[in-house]
């Protein structure tokens, strides 16, 4: 089926590369043919002259305004900024006739610039320069707007946490990463005004340039004077597009996933940059609204190792570039220490902003990317180079690096600065789970070893409670929870922050009289301690609370307290989990009981120690 359905494409690809090769080689027999003897070389090389040198004036007018406009066209996304893009492009779609009588318009003896210029505008050399801007600036602007449009705006983001203002970004990052495909465009746009006719010879008929002196020899000698002619432009496109393709060439990314070299190696000690980080706590109220989403949290944690964690679209990665300065908001406040970091662009914040890819430079080294840095301090890059493992990585690429070593770098080259601040945005999210458990026990041994404030934003309950002592829960713009790891997993302050943390036998129910709870449905169990003697210190009889059974409080026996079913079997990790239904109400536990089944009665015993209630709605 798959080849009879691309034949039709082969045969329709096939014709018309026929056709557009036909005429190179209709052309080889009239080499022969060619009128040599009456060629007026001097003539001809004047025109190839000038054709060349106005298409590279030409080229350069256009690069040094073209590269701009297509960087800006790429960014803006105003109605005014799309129409100024449609209309640069017209001149792709006009006759070049049409092309030349609006350059006279405006440039032609009896306009206002003509009168003001003395007509040198027209029939000149300047004049066949302004003609061919006019009809190849288009080339390179679309070619600067794909380019700049395709490259990554984190690493803007990132090379701006990094210390670089605006104009360092777009020449050491931005140009650089565009610039195979703005070359491209500059060679083809050189070549349309090298071979550009109809507007020149409306705005500048003299001198001659190579298309109109071709034009003129062809009204007066014929056919057979053209192939002296045609070889200069033959050899110049055949040149220009083969610089245009070669442009376009990428690198193939070298495969380095598997190298097994994506930990840190186990004889390393990290001893630089320990100290005492308690004048480095972080505060922050970050407020924005976007569109109908608008996001209100404001957290105080007291420690240094910090995870945001929430559903998709919560609000997670927005709170992130709000504290790294990258979107801009005066109602925001952030303090790190006594430093009031709101106050201060993401060029001067003294942080690392680090996404899920790390944000390295495609076109820099591991060298480079450790130097980039404003405020960069070699002997901290030869550091970190030495206890990270990257010493033999220097004079590599991004594309040549594991996800391991790519982690790596982006850490070395935040902590070259000393950065106070660590931002990781969903660092594991697109790794393979055993290569994710091994990072994040990196990063977890690193973070043991530094001062820096780490802020890790994540979806994965495990990766939050792994890389964090405090933990912030949020949904659709508002905190649902906060505080110390411990608390929120063993007292989430509702069921749905149960269910963001993954969490298992938990509910809502009441306290009873005799300082048991019901959990629903008619069961109810004992609460930890003093459940015979009355409520628990606090809790009223009657009052809702949420509660917890631990996984190894319940076991399974024959003179079980509660009659239950056998719903599920599982392993996890090499561990054995069996789900239970008791009274309508679903319970996980841990079992090595391997005579189990589905669908079996059985009966359950729920020790009350493993059993904690508190308030509902408790503590945020």
């Amino acid at each position: 089926m798959k080849r009879t359905a691309a034949r039709p494409l082969l045969w329709l690809a096939a014709l018309l590369a026929v056709y557009l090769c036909a005429p190179f080689v209709a052309s080889v027999p009239q080499l022969g043919a060619a009128d040599w003897a009456n060629v007026d070389w001097r003539a001809t090389w004047s025109a190839v002259g000038v054709s060349a040198a106005s298409a590279t004036v030409a080229s350069l007018v256009i690069l040094l305004g073209g590269v701009p406009l297509g960087y800006f066209l790429a960014r803006a996304s105003s109605r005014k900024m799309a129409l100024l893009g449609f209309v640069v492009q017209l001149p792709l779609a006009l006759p070049p006739l049409t092309s030349g009588v609006l350059l006279l318009f405006l440039l032609g003896p009896y306009s206002g610039i003509g009168r003001l210029t003395g007509g040198a505008l027209t029939d000149s050399f300047a004049g066949i320069v302004l003609a061919e801007v006019f009809v190849a600036a288009p080339f390179l602007i679309i070619a600067a707007k794909s380019a700049f449009t395709a490259v990554d705006p984190v690493l803007d983001d990132v090379a701006a946490t990094l210390g670089h203002h605006a104009g360092s970004r777009f020449f050491r990052v931005m140009l650089p990463v565009a610039w195979p495909a703005i070359r491209a465009g500059l060679a083809l746009a050189w070549l349309r005004a090298f071979g550009e006719f109809g507007a020149t010879v409306m705005v500048a008929y003299h001198p001659y340039s190579l298309p109109v002196y071709t034009y003129v020899v062809f009204g007066g000698q014929g056919l057979p004077a053209m192939m002296p002619l045609l070889l200069p432009t033959l050899a110049i496109a055949i040149v220009c597009a083969a610089l245009s393709i070669y442009s376009l060439r990428q690198k193939p990314a070298a495969d380095q996933s598997e190298n097994g070299d994506d930990a840190l190696e186990p004889a390393t000690h990290l001893t630089a940059s320990r100290g005492d980080a308690s004048d480095r706590r972080l505060a922050f109220h970050l407020r924005r609204q976007l569109g109908a989403f608008d996001l209100d949290i404001a957290w105080t944690p007291a420690t240094r190792r910090l995870a945001i964690i929430g559903p998709s679209g919560s609000g997670k990665s927005l709170a992130l570039r709000l504290i790294a300065g990258l979107e801009s908001n005066a109602s925001s406040t952030v303090r790190l220490g006594s430093t009031e970091l709101h106050t201060l662009p993401p060029e001067r914040r003294q942080i690392g902003y680090m996404p899920q890819d790390y944000g390295l430079f495609p076109h820099m080294s591991v060298a480079r990317q450790l130097a980039f840095p404003v405020d960069a301090d070699a002997a901290s890059a030869r550091y970190w180079l030495d206890h990270l493992g990257l010493a033999r990585l220097v004079g590599r690429l991004p594309h040549q690096l594991s996800f391991g070593q790519r982690q790596r770098v982006a850490l070395a080259r935040a902590l070259t600065r000393h950065s106070e601040l660590l931002l990781f945005d969903e660092p594991f999210a697109a790794l393979d789970t055993p290569r994710r458990r091994l990072l994040q026990q990196s990063l977890r041994a690193l973070q043991r070893e530094i001062a820096a404030v780490t802020i890790i934003v994540t979806h994965d309950p495990d990766e939050a409670a792994l890389l964090a002592d405090e933990v912030l829960v949020v949904e659709q713009g508002r905190v649902l929870q906060a505080g110390f790891i411990a608390d929120v997993f063993e007292r989430p302050a509702s069921m749905r922050v149960a269910a963001l943390l993954g969490l298992h036998n938990v509910g809502e129910g009441s306290m009873s009289a005799a300082g048991q709870v019901e959990i629903g449905h008619g069961l109810t169990v004992g609460a930890g301690e003093g459940n015979s003697a009355g409520p628990r210190p606090g809790l009223a009889a009657g009052q809702r609370v949420m509660w917890r059974v631990s996984s190894h409080a319940l076991a399974v026996t024959s003179q079980g307290a509660h009659a239950g079913v056998i719903e599920a079997v599982e392993l996890r990790r090499g561990e054995r989990y069996v789900r239970v239904n008791i009274a309508g109400v679903h319970f996980e536990m841990a079992s090595e009981d391997a005579g189990l089944r589905e669908g079996a009665p059985c009966r359950i015993n729920i020790r009350a120690a493993g059993v904690t209630v508190w308030p509902a709605g408790g503590p945020r």
